[in-house]
C-alpha cells in the first residue's frame, strides 16, 4: 500500500509537471510586450527544465514497478495544474506561471512524505530536487512583479 502511493504521487507529479510544461511552452510562444525577450528566454529555461523532469518522473514511476500515464486524458484527471488556452497579459503569465510553480512544489512535497512512509528514499530525494527547483522558479518569477 505505502509503495502504491508513492507510484500515484509520482504520477500526480509527473501530470502537473507535464501540464506546467505545456502551459509554459504556451506562453513561451505568446508572450508580449516590455519584457518580452527577458521572459521569453526565462519561459524557455523553465519548460527545458521540465521537458527533463519529465523524463526522470516517469522512468521512476516504472522503476517502483508500475506504469506511466502518457495521455492528455490521464494529465488532465491527475494534474492539479489547469492548462491555460489563453494568451493572457505578460504580468498575468507571470502570476499564474508563479501560482502553479508553488502548487507543483506541494505535489511534491506529498510525494516525500509518501516516499517516507514507505522507506523509498529514491523517490524522496526526487521530490526534494523537484520542491526546490519550484521553489525558486516560483521566487524568480515573483520578483519580475515587484
Amino acid at each position: 500500500m505505502a509503495q502504491e502511493n508513492v507510484a500515484q504521487s509520482l504520477k500526480q507529479l509527473l501530470a502537473d509537471s507535464y501540464t506546467l510544461y505545456l502551459k509554459t511552452h504556451n506562453y513561451h510562444w505568446n508572450v508580449t510586450g516590455p519584457m518580452f525577450n527577458t521572459l521569453h528566454t526565462l519561459f524557455e529555461v523553465e519548460y527545458n527544465d521540465l521537458a527533463l523532469a519529465v523524463d526522470e518522473i516517469a522512468e521512476r514511476i516504472r522503476a517502483v514497478g508500475d506504469r506511466a500515464p502518457g495521455s492528455y486524458t490521464e494529465f488532465i484527471e491527475l494534474a492539479s495544474i489547469k492548462e491555460d488556452t489563453a494568451s493572457p497579459a505578460a504580468t498575468q503569465m507571470i502570476r499564474n506561471l508563479a501560482d502553479d510553480q508553488k502548487t507543483i512544489a506541494d505535489t511534491a512535497r506529498r510525494l516525500v512524505e509518501a516516499a517516507e512512509a514507505a522507506g523509498d528514499q529514491p523517490s524522496g530525494d526526487l521530490g526534494v530536487r523537484r520542491i526546490e527547483v519550484h521553489e525558486k522558479n516560483a521566487w524568480m518569477l515573483s520578483s519580475h512583479l515587484e
